[in-house]
Formats: structure tokens, C-alpha cells, sequence
């Protein structure tokens, strides 16, 4: 069978041709074959998008309702502390109260011996003298159970916390600056005093 020898492509060219001087011999080896890409695709490195991983995103109604449900125990709260408020205003109306029914309760025996003391007045007249000296210690003793102490010792030294100088006198007799005389006693100590003393004071030197 007779051999024909392989017509040459005019557009590949020969390695064994001559190349013409100033052009480049292409390399040897097979050319690049056209074809779909094998590697990783310009999209390999991208992100997932935040449905991808994490689910789909709340709702609208998902929002709303938590809101609601916010607001809800938002007004509840302010419902628990005005209730708090109210029952804290009625408890101390209730204690204002009975501390004034116990103050009120403990000068009903002063009231008795006045009455007492105006009852037999007619009969003897000398003893109502000593029957208000009476019921005006019972009353100073009562004062002091509540807490507040009568004051109206002369000869101590002047105390503006105790004391309300009404006039200053000159007394030989006095050391300067002390209370010679007591117009009106006074009750109470510290913050719980009702009234200091209106007193006359030594006068200095």
C-alpha cells in the first residue's frame, strides 16, 4: 500500500522551516485548548449572603409583637408602683392617725381632773388652787411620755438651742450670760423640741 506522504498546514508553521530574522520562533508543545474553565470560578472567594447561613430574617410581625410585648410590661410596672405609691399613702395617713389618737388619749385624764377640780371649786374655793397645780403637773408629765421634757431652770448658762431671750437685766446676784428668770417653759430637746424657753438673761459686763 503506497505511503502518501502528510500534506503540511499552511497556518501551523514547520519547526523546521527557517524563521525569518526579527520574528520570534513560537514555543514548542501543544497550543492551549479552547474549552469551559476547570479552576475555581471568579465567584469561589464571595461572601455567603446573610440568608445563606444565619435563616431567614425576622419579620415584621416578629417586631411588632415584641414591641407589644415591651410596652405591656412597661405599663404593668407602672401600674405595680403607682399601687406601691398609694398603699405607702394610706399606710402613713393610718400611722398619722393613731399617733394622734394616742397623744389625744393621753390628755383625756388632764380634762378629768380640770373638770374634777371645777366641780368642787363652789364648795371650796381655796382648793382649786391645788387642784390646778395638780392637773398642770399631771399635763408637763404626759408631755414628757410623749417625748418632750419641760424646761425652766434659772441660774444655767444661756443656750440658744433652749433658750429665747425676751430681755437682758442687771442682776449683782447672777454670773453674766445666765437665765435669771423663765417667762414661759419651754418643752422638747433637739429636733423634737416643741418650743424653747423665753427667758431674761444676766446682762454682761
Amino acid at each position: 500500500m503506497p505511503i502518501h506522504p502528510r500534506e503540511s498546514d499552511p497556518a501551523v508553521p514547520d519547526p523546521a522551516d527557517p524563521v525569518p530574522e526579527g520574528a520570534v520562533r513560537p514555543p514548542r508543545g501543544d497550543l492551549p485548548r479552547s474549552g469551559p474553565p476547570t479552576g475555581p470560578g471568579p465567584d469561589a472567594d464571595e461572601e455567603p449572603g446573610p440568608d445563606a447561613a444565619g435563616g431567614p430574617a425576622p419579620s415584621e410581625d416578629e417586631h411588632t409583637a415584641e414591641l407589644q410585648e415591651l410596652e405591656d410590661r412597661w405599663r404593668r410596672a407602672l401600674a405595680d408602683l403607682d399601687n406601691l405609691r398609694k398603699r405607702h399613702t394610706r399606710e402613713l395617713e393610718r400611722e398619722r392617725t393613731a399617733e394622734r389618737s394616742r397623744s389625744a388619749a393621753a390628755f383625756l385624764p388632764v380634762l378629768d381632773n380640770l373638770e374634777l377640780a371645777l366641780t368642787h371649786a363652789g364648795s371650796d374655793p381655796g382648793a382649786i388652787v391645788e387642784g390646778v397645780r395638780t392637773v398642770r403637773d399631771q399635763a408637763v408629765n404626759v408631755l414628757e411620755l410623749l417625748g418632750y421634757p419641760r424646761h425652766a431652770e434659772t441660774g444655767v448658762a444661756f443656750d440658744p438651742a433652749r433658750h429665747e431671750v425676751v430681755g437682758v437685766v442687771q442682776d449683782p446676784d447672777a454670773p453674766p450670760g445666765t437665765v435669771v428668770e423663765v417667762l414661759r417653759p419651754g418643752y422638747g430637746d433637739g429636733e423634737r423640741q416643741l418650743r424653747p424657753a423665753a427667758v431674761t438673761v444676766a446682762k454682761r459686763e
